[in-house]
């Protein structure tokens, strides 16, 4: 999978979208995701959702004859007439404050004392952040849970009706698995392809083993945050890798700009970006990641007039990964990796191949996006499990011939592929 995260406050109305989809296509992407669309309480935040079968009229084309569904149809048709699939944000760990569905059905939430609880998370100093602005579904605790259910699942079937194939779980972690697993049972037996993506980020790795029991086609990954250097992201990669695909992804919606963390570095968004797509079997990134925009995506105040002039053009680079990853197997699996040591620490180089098959690749970083480095292998094919031929498939600088032993100055950022090919 590789989905280009379309964020509907920035890309404003339904009839506003179409740009955004050619370009997503022309890169390569297969899946658009789609943050929440459905109307807002009155925080106005994307995840505060207060009716879920109505769209929000700031994403409606108030001029067009078309119903509300209707456009989202019409945006989705749009969307597979270039190869896309589009999936949305299932958000039902909680709905907004202020929704009908809190004094409809005041059994269906957690409760604090006599109010409905909301729900919080504890950061890493302790201190605890509340959002008042949602209420919280009891899941696991409700006395009417099986209703509780029975809304989701009619909720999600309204979702394919639009033309929905895919649904990113919000914080699935936080649903006891035995929701998951019913859930997505039900809806695959009517509509046995669609696809359950969860979003388990900030959870511990048994949590994750047990979300990802339910039946999830993939999870994210947290590579975003790896130095290349520790071994707690290829600990947590083994760990599910048998279970469940994963996806990377260099920044979020939910992140700062990667552009402006990383100082205006293009040679760090290119670092980043190929890391994430060779990593795991999949990869996303939000708008507007391809032209290095500084300012944050934010859920409550982002609106259309923030898009931002190309401070760099990757599109040309994250096409030719994009290309390269789909034409290899071992580029677009969760096959096994080991790190192999070099002489130079400022240098990555990973071994991954696939689980069932031979092929088999080499991948080389640079992990300093501000300085060359220098790479040196005494023999590259010591480090294979078969004899096989490797070829180049680097972006840049490709290599007709690999010799023995392999010297070569990294730029900033660089990354090298190499990949074993059939006899």
């Amino acid at each position: 999978m590789k989905i280009y995260n379309l964020f509907p406050r920035l890309a404003g109305p339904l009839g506003d979208w179409d740009p955004h989809l050619s370009r997503a296509a022309a890169m390569g992407f297969d899946w658009i995701f789609v943050n929440p669309i459905q109307r807002t309480g009155r925080s106005g935040s994307l995840y505060s959702i207060a009716d879920y079968f109505a769209i929000d009229p700031d994403f409606i084309e108030p001029t067009s004859a078309r119903s509300p569904d209707d456009q989202v149809r019409d945006m989705i048709a749009k969307a597979e007439s270039q190869g896309l699939s589009v999936m949305i944000d299932l958000v039902i760990n909680h709905c907004a404050i202020d929704s009908a569905l809190v004094k409809r059905h005041a059994d269906w939430f957690v409760r604090d004392g006599k109010k409905v609880a909301n729900p919080f998370c504890v950061e890493e100093d302790g201190t605890r952040v509340v959002w008042r602005d949602l209420a919280q579904f009891d899941h696991a605790g409700s006395r009417n849970r099986d209703a509780l259910l029975d809304y989701c699942v009619k909720l999600v079937e309204h979702l394919i009706d639009l033309g929905f194939t895919g649904f990113r779980c919000d914080a699935a972690y936080q649903l006891p698995t035995s929701t998951w697993e019913t859930l997505i049972t039900r809806i695959r037996r009517t509509h046995p392809r669609t696809v359950f993506v969860a979003e388990t980020l900030g959870c511990s790795p048994e949590q994750t083993r047990s979300t990802a029991e339910a039946g999830f086609n993939a999870i994210f990954n947290s590579s975003k945050w790896w130095d290349f250097s520790g071994n707690w992201l290829l600990d947590q990669y083994a760990a599910t890798r048998d279970q469940v695909p994963s996806i990377s992804f260099p920044e979020s919606h939910d992140t700062e700009r990667l552009f402006s963390e990383s100082g205006d570095n293009p040679h760090a968004m290119q670092q980043r970006y190929f890391f994430a797509a060779l990593f795991a079997t999949g990869v996303m990134i939000p708008m507007g990641f391809e032209y290095g925009f500084r300012r944050r995506l934010d859920v409550v105040n982002t609106q259309p007039d923030h898009w931002e002039s190309p401070n760099i053009d990757l599109t040309p680079f994250i096409t030719q990964i994009n290309h390269i990853k789909d034409s290899h197997p071992v580029l677009s699996s969760e096959g096994p990796i080991t790190v192999i040591e070099t002489s130079n620490p400022a240098v990555l180089l990973l071994h991954k191949r696939l689980t069932d098959g031979d092929e088999e690749a080499l991948l080389a970083l640079n992990k300093d996006p501000w300085n060359r480095q220098s790479l040196r292998v005494e023999n590259l094919y010591d480090h294979l499990t078969r004899p096989r031929t490797l070829k180049d498939l680097s972006p840049e600088w490709t290599m007709d011939f690999l010799p023995t032993p392999f010297e070569f100055d990294l730029a900033p950022g660089m990354g090298r592929i190499l990949v074993t090919m059939a006899d």
